[in-house]
């Protein structure tokens, strides 16, 4: 072989060495391109199913600021005028302590667990109530629609309540206050007392003529309650600030909106605890009134509390869970905002039942003076022989318990001309139960 051969044959074996590597390398980068167009279908068809699921929206939708203003908004969602307005009314009207029972157990049956079932689908699908329904089926996008309309019914009149309220409050200013006395009527002759309010009260008076200032019948339109007008424009002002920044402000209202309604609640007890008479109300409202439970009535209104003191059905509870993470515990936030609507609502029945306690034994002394005052003028007919009344008896200043023991002796003993004496017995429990 020539000498410069092997110098040729090394040239040649770098030429080879230099292609195979090129060679190598493209098919690298090849792999590489291939790869990563792989990943980018991969990502982009995961990404899809995400979108199918939802996920993209929970990337954009909006979180609760911390989980204390979830449960808030929930409770104050759940619990209003369902719970101190309308509870201990049909705990008066269904027996008292027995309502809890039938109420106790559809809460656990049936409340419950479609509160529950709301929170999931809201915090799974996370949208509206319009945007679950569609999502579960296009047909049932009606039922979201639906519920939007009947919470758009449900805001104006609560809104109207606000502004009863705003009104009450801004009256409440004064001493005395407006609706403490009955107006006094001034003519050319003498004053007196304005004769409608005298047939009824000066807090009816005042609120119908006053604050409503109503018309005299259906076919009068009236004119423009100026005043009322100003507190409902107030009313829905301060609903409009509190939600202009969906829930980032509304989350921050949730503590006074929330929180406050307890303090007060708290405060009424209290004050309502120290009334005469207060226990007996609460007496009352704890004592079932067993036979009234196997009514069906009982059960069905049970079941209509249930209802509305949860909010189910109107779309709130699925929108407020709808902020939250999927990974969030929903179970125990149903159980727990069930049970806190619960006791909110035993604690305004124990708040009502104990002014209704106080107002009864009002009622009751009236009852009693009117009463003794009918035994003295029969003792001075010589209708009642005053041996029949016990020497420790002072009709000046008799009790109930002194004017029981003298309607049962003169029950006793004039048998046969009781009903024509027009004597009451003046019983508590029978106010407590008008």
């Amino acid at each position: 072989m020539p000498k410069n051969s092997k110098v040729v044959k090394r040239e040649l074996d770098d030429d080879v060495i230099e292609s195979v590597k090129d060679l190598l390398s493209n098919e690298d980068s090849s792999d590489d391109a291939f790869k990563k167009s792989e990943l980018m279908v991969d990502d982009q068809e995961e990404k899809d199913v995400d979108v199918e699921e939802g996920s993209d929206v929970e990337d954009e939708r909006p979180a609760w600021n911390s989980k204390l203003q979830y449960i808030l908004a929930q409770v104050g969602f759940s619990v209003g005028l369902g719970n101190v307005w309308r509870f201990p009314y049909l705990c008066q009207k269904n027996g008292g302590g027995a309502y809890l029972v039938p109420y106790l157990i559809l809460l656990l049956i049936i409340g419950i667990p479609l509160f529950f079932l709301e929170l999931a689908v809201g915090q799974r699908i996370r949208r509206g109530s319009i945007g679950v329904w569609n999502y579960i089926s296009p047909k049932l996008g009606g039922i979201g629609f639906a519920s939007c309309v009947v919470c758009f019914f449900v805001a104006l009149y609560y809104n109207v309540i606000i502004g009863w309220s705003l009104f009450y409050f801004s009256q409440s200013f004064q001493h005395p206050l407006p609706w403490d006395q009955c107006p006094l009527v001034k003519n050319a002759t003498h004053t007196f007392v304005e004769p409608e309010c005298e047939k009824s009260s000066a807090t009816t008076y005042y609120w119908y003529r006053e604050a409503l200032n109503i018309s005299s019948s259906l076919s009068e339109s009236g004119g423009l309650n100026w005043k009322m007008t100003v507190c409902l424009l107030a009313a829905w002002v301060m609903v409009c600030l509190a939600m202009i920044k969906g829930i980032q402000s509304s989350g921050k209202i949730m503590y006074f909106s929330s929180l406050f309604p307890y303090v007060v609640l708290l405060c009424f007890l209290i004050r309502g605890l120290l009334l005469n008479g207060s226990l007996d109300g609460i007496r009352h409202m704890f004592t079932p009134k067993l036979e009234i439970m196997l009514e069906p009535k009982v059960w069905r209104e049970a079941a209509t509390q249930v209802f509305f003191a949860l909010g189910l059905g109107f779309g709130g509870v699925i929108a407020f869970s709808s902020y939250n993470k999927r990974d969030n515990n929903c179970h125990f936030d149903a159980v727990l905002v069930s049970f806190i609507n619960f006791f909110t609502s035993v604690l305004a029945t124990l708040v009502v039942f104990a002014v209704l306690g106080f107002k009864a034994n009002i009622i009751n002394e009236k009852c009693v003076i009117q009463n003794s005052e009918k035994i003295l003028k029969l003792l001075k007919v010589g209708n009642l022989s005053q041996d029949m009344i016990p020497h420790h008896i002072n009709f000046s200043s008799i009790t109930a318990e002194d004017y029981n023991l003298v309607y049962d002796i003169i029950q006793k003993v004039k048998e046969e001309e009781f009903e024509s004496l027009g004597l009451k017995s003046c019983q508590i429990e029978d106010e407590l139960n008008k």
